[in-house]
C-alpha cells in the first residue's frame, strides 16, 4: 500500500450545513496520511461557509458566485486540485458518511494497476446500513440509462468481489490525475444527473478501467435535493440519458436511439390519452425529449 499519494477530497455544499459538518466530521477519522478536504461551496444561502469556518478554521472553502449545479461545482474543486498537485481527487457527496478504512482501500487498488483510472466505493443507505444504494454501474444502452447493481438488496456479502464496472456513480469517485490531464474534467452541460456516466464512459475510451471496490464502504443519505418520481428528476434523467448516448455510443446504440425516442413519444401520447393521473410524468418526459433534439443542455427553467 502507498501511504504517500496526495488526495484532495472535493465536498460541495449547497444549503447543507448539518450534512456537510457530519460528513467532515466522518472524514476526518480516515486511517490515511495524505489528504486535504476542500469545500466548495455552490452559493449557498443558509450559514453552512460561517459553520464550517467556525468549527473547521484549517479547512479550505471555495465560495462561488452562484449554484454552478454538480458538475460545475465540482469542476472547481478538481481545477484547484490539479493545480495542487493532487495524485487522487476524490469527489464525494457532502450528505454520506464512511467507513475509516475507506481511503486507503480504494488508493490501494488504484494502485494496484496503472489502468484503473477510476475507483468506486459500495455505497449503502445512511439510514438503513445492510441495504445496498450502489454495488456498481452497468449502461442500458437500448433504454439510455445506467443503472445501479444491487439497488435496494440486503447486503449480504453477495457484491463483495473487486470488478470493472460500467460506471461509477459521482456520489463517491475517486480519480487519478493522470485521467483528468488525459480527457479534461466533468461535461457541465449536463447540469444534474449523468455527468459521472459520462465522465466514466470517456475514460473507458481511452483505456481506463472504472473498479468497483467493496471493501471501501460508505452510506449515503439518498436523495436530500431532488425527490426520485419529481418532474425535474425525470427529465434530467431522459434528456441526459439521450444525450449520453449521443455523446458515447457506438454507431448501432446512436440508430437505436432514434427509433426509441419515437417510440418514447408515442407511448407518452398514448398515456396523456388514456391515463391522466400520470400526465405531469409524461409530460416531464416529452419535455425531456424535446430539449435533448433541440440542442438545449444546462438547468432547466
Amino acid at each position: 500500500m502507498n501511504f504517500q499519494k496526495k488526495v484532495h477530497i472535493i465536498l460541495l455544499n449547497w444549503n447543507g450545513k448539518e450534512d456537510t459538518l457530519e460528513c467532515i466530521e466522518s472524514l476526518q477519522k480516515v486511517e490515511y496520511s495524505n489528504y486535504k478536504i476542500i469545500i466548495v461551496d455552490n452559493n449557498s444561502e443558509d450559514d453552512s461557509v460561517l459553520a464550517v469556518r467556525k468549527k473547521y478554521p484549517e479547512i479550505k472553502i471555495i465560495e462561488n458566485e452562484k449554484n454552478l449545479g454538480f458538475a460545475g461545482g465540482n469542476n472547481v474543486g478538481i481545477k484547484y486540485a490539479i493545480e495542487n498537485d493532487a495524485d487522487y481527487v476524490l469527489l464525494i457527496n457532502n450528505d454520506t458518511t464512511v467507513e475509516k478504512d475507506f481511503l486507503r482501500e480504494l488508493v490501494e487498488e488504484g494502485e494496484s494497476n496503472k489502468n484503473n483510472g477510476l475507483l468506486g466505493p459500495k455505497t449503502n443507505y445512511h439510514s438503513e446500513p445492510n441495504r445496498i444504494w450502489f454495488a456498481g454501474g452497468k449502461v442500458s444502452w437500448l433504454k439510455n440509462k445506467g443503472t445501479h447493481l444491487g439497488l435496494d438488496e440486503i447486503d449480504n456479502g453477495q457484491y463483495n468481489e473487486i470488478k470493472e464496472v460500467d460506471y461509477l456513480t459521482g456520489c463517491c469517485l475517486l480519480i487519478k490525475r493522470e485521467v483528468i490531464q488525459k480527457i479534461g474534467i466533468l461535461a457541465e452541460d449536463y447540469f444534474l444527473y449523468y455527468e459521472d456516466t459520462d465522465f466514466s464512459l470517456r475514460a473507458k475510451n481511452v483505456g481506463y478501467k472504472c473498479v468497483y471496490v467493496p471493501k471501501a464502504k460508505i452510506y449515503h443519505k439518498v436523495s436530500r435535493s431532488t425527490k426520485p418520481g419529481s418532474p425535474s428528476y425525470i427529465y434530467y434523467h431522459v434528456r441526459n440519458g439521450f444525450v449520453m448516448t449521443k455523446r458515447n455510443g457506438s454507431l448501432l446504440n446512436k440508430i437505436v436511439l432514434c427509433f426509441y425516442c419515437v417510440f418514447l413519444f408515442l407511448k407518452q401520447i398514448i398515456k396523456i390519452i388514456f391515463m391522466p393521473k400520470r400526465r405531469g410524468w409524461s409530460f416531464a418526459v416529452l419535455k425531456g425529449e424535446k430539449d435533448f433534439l433541440l440542442g438545449k443542455m444546462g438547468k432547466v427553467e
